[in-house]
């Protein structure tokens, strides 16, 4: 095998499991009111739909990118690709709403298994080719930006045609190309790691997010004086601060606080929570928005997220060359730059709205992630031991799906309603995030002024 033809076979092979992983994040999302309907769910129940799955994605990535520094990236890649296409299997025929949450987080296992696996295998097998692998972080991130933006057009296509347990059913065939696919992947693995999995460790991080999440979803349904909902904040503090102190005297971590020592890498990791934060919880009230007050049906909101497909694709394809040139931090000051535009452009949200006015909000929040996100992730590879590659990438995704879920639950809750309260929590989302925006701007040119 060339070197121009492993490149693009390494390259392909791991963005379809990033784009498997993230069309779930958001392909959902448009399903949502005909789930709503089958299973007479309230937003509670809606949000955990949501939530079941990037919780689980959150929680296990960091264990799963353990499993692939300690087993090899390859084979916890290909089992990752397995469960994931099992579990769609299973969405796609759950009886209850109950059921269908189950599902959904073996979807997240398979999700937080197969990720840093294959982000540890694209940084293996480039470490010693920076302005390669930069090219091959860029478009892998356009291939799961694209899916992300991507999911409610198919969804809408989908639940047009058919309804939405398919919206499951097509993950089937793609996870298995996947397997097959890694078949042909060269044999380039760093011999693995001597350590141990940190199971204290992996259950405290459980906790600790689920209680998190789990309060913040039914604080608005239980009221915030309910003992489960202080109980639950209670928690997730504890389990967290335990956490913490089993990674600081474990003599394996599955999290080394050692990363931590870096500035530019405790940047980049906030940069990666606001970022998910936002975006994930934005397009949730969204998805409601364009069909609970625009009124629109499933096939037309899912075209109306056109424009954030268009954004990323472009900005993805363009940031390997942008990072390559300038280094990573102006790619990120410029991204978030037109991440807060485009969030301002968002406060035009009303009641009866056209859409060309929300065009091109849609179109530059994802450009400016576009730029934004490629920079971050290669910063992060750059600044650790390429053994630790996997370690080093289910940390940003972990930080990212974990701040995803939040920004969920937390935007999800403002929602709850009905229309003026999805208004409410719009403006909300915009507010905060050109907020946390421009302070992080601030952090980025300080902490990353020599970073390349």
């Amino acid at each position: 095998m060339t070197a121009s033809t492993s490149f693009r076979w390494i390259t392909a092979v791991t963005s379809l499991a990033f784009v498997v992983a993230q069309l779930d994040v958001s392909i959902v999302n448009i399903a949502l009111p005909e789930i709503a309907k089958t299973f007479k769910a309230d937003m509670s129940v809606l949000q955990w739909v949501i939530d079941a799955y990037a919780l689980a994605f959150a929680v296990l990535m960091l264990s799963a990118g353990n499993l692939s520094d300690l087993f090899g990236a390859k084979h916890v890649f290909q089992y990752g690709m397995l469960i994931f296409g099992t579990a769609s299997i299973g969405c796609g025929f759950a009886g209850t709403a109950g059921m269908l949450i189950v599902w959904r987080v073996m979807q997240g296992v398979g999700a937080a298994t197969m990720i840093p696996s294959s982000l540890a295998i694209l940084n293996q097998s480039f470490a010693h080719l920076p302005d390669i692998r930069a090219r091959a972080v860029g478009l892998w991130t356009a291939a799961g930006s694209a899916a992300i933006a991507a999911g409610p057009i198919a969804g809408g296509v989908i639940i047009s045609v058919s309804n939405w347990r398919y919206i499951f059913f097509v993950n089937a065939p793609l996870c298995i190309a996947g397997m097959l696919l890694t078949l042909k992947l060269p044999k380039n693995e760093l011999p693995a790691v001597k350590r141990k999995i940190d199971f204290p460790g992996t259950i405290a991080w459980m906790i600790a997010i689920t209680t998190l999440i789990g309060a913040i979803i039914e604080g608005p349904r239980l009221g915030l004086a309910h003992p489960l909902i202080y109980g639950g904040g209670i928690l997730s503090l504890i389990a967290f601060i335990v956490f913490i102190l089993l990674e600081k005297k474990g003599s394996h971590p599955m999290l080394p606080l050692f990363l931590f020592h870096s500035g530019s890498f405790n940047v980049l990791l906030l940069l990666g929570a606001l970022l998910n934060g936002f975006y994930y919880g934005t397009v949730f009230i969204l998805s409601l928005y364009l069909q609970n007050v625009l009124h629109y049906p499933s096939l037309t909101a899912g075209f109306a997220f056109l424009p954030l497909t268009i954004g990323f694709v472009i900005s993805n394809l363009l940031s390997g060359k942008i990072i390559n040139k300038y280094g990573i931090r102006k790619p990120i000051l410029v991204g978030l730059v037109m991440f807060a535009i485009g969030f301002a452009g968002l406060l035009i949200a009303g009641e009866q709205t056209p859409y060309l006015q929300l065009f091109l909000p849609f179109l530059i929040i994802p450009m400016g992630m576009g730029l934004a996100v490629p920079a971050m992730t290669t910063g992060i590879l750059s600044s650790v031991d390429k053994q630790l590659s996997g370690t080093a990438s289910a940390a940003l995704n972990t930080v990212r799906q974990a701040a995803g879920a939040t920004g969920v639950a937390v935007l999800g809750a403002a929602a709850a309603g009905g229309s003026m309260a999805i208004l409410h929590a719009i403006s909300l989302s915009v507010h905060v995030a050109i907020t946390c925006t421009f302070i992080l701007l601030i952090l980025v040119h300080l902490k990353l002024k020599t970073q390349r």
